[in-house]
């Protein structure tokens, strides 16, 4: 199978009219912009994106309007993750079918299976994909359940498509195990980044990179992306810092902030769906206040 190398890949929102429907005008707007400002691929919807509040038919129809949207001109990932198996085989076929370069998908949502049966939780949906296939580790929004190295070493021994690891646990002695031992077994393994802390990642061999936060500062996440990609990891520190404390200032309010953040830009993507909580006035203005206290900002792009 060819080697699929994501590189720098941005994680669009999901912009939302204010009757909570997908608003597609402003998405065309939104994958414009992410491809003007330095996306070598698109991820979507990730978590991010809000894909747990989407069905399965929102799903498909966002996949198909944004590969039509971006023409060929950078590969679309498509996240397939979902609860039952046959729901994220049958997502994963459907994105091949649709024309993305490649598929994620996580550990099952709210169930914890043992071990044997995450192994064919995943192998059903890379079958299913036939394109590369890339498993999400982030154990922190799944429960705990966790990607090891020895289920990535079974999934190689099962899926000529097994691509590699996107990793947001920043646990780094996992990170440095997996990818050490599994490139013994599959040298074209990957290993890739779900978040911009990109410095330590670099370091230990990791070839891409997803960025929320690209929506807000596609600048410094390019100069970030740039310069690890140099290793040029010295020079990188600096961009690191601010894109730590920009992750910091929304962290409390998940994606209610990156859209508030977003707004700080003037991008307007509307509110998340709920369960997910909205972003208040006075959570609004604190928010503006902590980014616009962050000088390297502001330089970044204001509007579409």
């Amino acid at each position: 199978m060819t080697i699929f190398k994501a590189g720098l890949v941005h994680t669009p929102v999901t912009p939302f009219t204010r009757e909570e429907r997908i608003d597609y005008d402003v998405y065309a707007k939104l994958i414009e912009f992410h491809l003007r400002n330095g996306a070598q691929s698109l991820a979507l919807p990730m978590h991010a994106g809000e894909s747990v509040s989407l069905t399965d038919v929102e799903r498909q129809e966002l996949l198909e309007f944004a590969l039509r949207q971006v023409k060929g001109r950078v590969p679309v990932i498509a996240h397939v993750s979902q609860a039952g198996t046959s729901l994220a085989a049958a997502l994963a076929r459907h994105a091949a079918q649709a024309g993305a370069a490649a598929v994620v998908a996580t550990t099952p949502y709210y169930w914890t299976p043992p071990a044997s049966m995450l192994l064919e939780h995943f192998t059903q949906i890379g079958k299913a994909a036939g394109i590369p296939f890339f498993v999400y580790n982030s154990p922190q929004e799944s429960g705990g359940v966790k990607v090891t190295t020895d289920l990535a070493l079974k999934l190689i021994d099962k899926l000529d498509n097994f691509a590699g690891v996107v990793d947001a646990s920043l646990d780094w002695q996992f990170l440095i195990e997996v990818i050490s031992t599994a490139q013994r077994v599959r040298p074209q393994f990957q290993l890739l980044t779900g978040s911009e802390y990109m410095i330590s990642a670099g370091a230990i061999g990791a070839t891409a990179m997803f960025a929320p936060l690209a929506g807000i500062a596609p600048k410094a996440v390019r100069e970030l992306w740039d310069r690890c990609a140099e290793e040029q990891y010295e020079e990188a520190r600096p961009v690191q810092e601010v894109l730590a404390a920009l992750r910091q200032a929304m962290k409390p309010t998940g994606v209610a902030g990156l859209k508030g953040g977003m707004r700080c830009m003037k991008r307007e993507c509307g509110q998340p769906r709920p369960p997910l909580d909205l972003l208040g006035a006075a959570e609004q203005e604190a928010l503006a206040a902590e980014i616009g206290a962050i000088a390297a900002l502001h330089t970044e792009p204001q509007g579409w």
